[in-house]
């Protein structure tokens, strides 16, 4: 190959690598900036918190940290439960409905947890803090509702 044809051969796949770069680059930011901010850059970013704040707000999310992992491996072995259950049967049978509930009280409990948490959060906020930590919550709610 001559050199005309090395230089066009390498410019075309410069150009390729910069384009492909340069497309990945740009869906990472929109993808970045259409997310909404989480709960936890809402409390510590947004609400300018008095030390003792963030210091309680740190006690609760790190006893909410040591709990949360278990309430997420009940619902996974629950799911686990629910398909062995359906591989297992030829329909909707006693296994199946007591799989389900038990995915369901798994479910729950994670979901009454998370609130519990939530609002043990919003009890250390100012009144101003309060309200704009509800929005964020409402927001994140009805985002995840589509």
């Amino acid at each position: 190959m001559n050199t005309t044809w090395k230089s066009i051969v390498i410019t075309a796949i410069l150009a390729a690598l910069a384009s492909g770069a340069a497309t990945w680059a740009s869906a990472t930011w929109v993808m970045r900036e259409r997310q909404p901010p989480s709960l936890h850059s809402v409390v510590h970013e947004q609400l300018d918190l008095s030390a003792e704040q963030d210091r309680r707000l740190d006690a609760i999310e790190a006893r909410f940290a040591t709990r949360r992992p278990a309430l997420e491996a009940e619902v996974r072995a629950a799911n686990r439960e629910l398909a062995a259950a359906i591989a297992a049967s030829e329909g909707d049978s006693p296994q199946v409905q007591a799989a389900v509930d038990h995915f369901h009280a798994a479910m729950g409990d994670l979901q009454k947890a998370t609130i519990t948490h939530v609002f043990e959060m919003r009890s250390v906020l100012t009144p101003a803090q309060a309200k704009v930590f509800d929005e964020a919550v409402v927001d994140s709610l009805r985002d995840d509702a589509g």
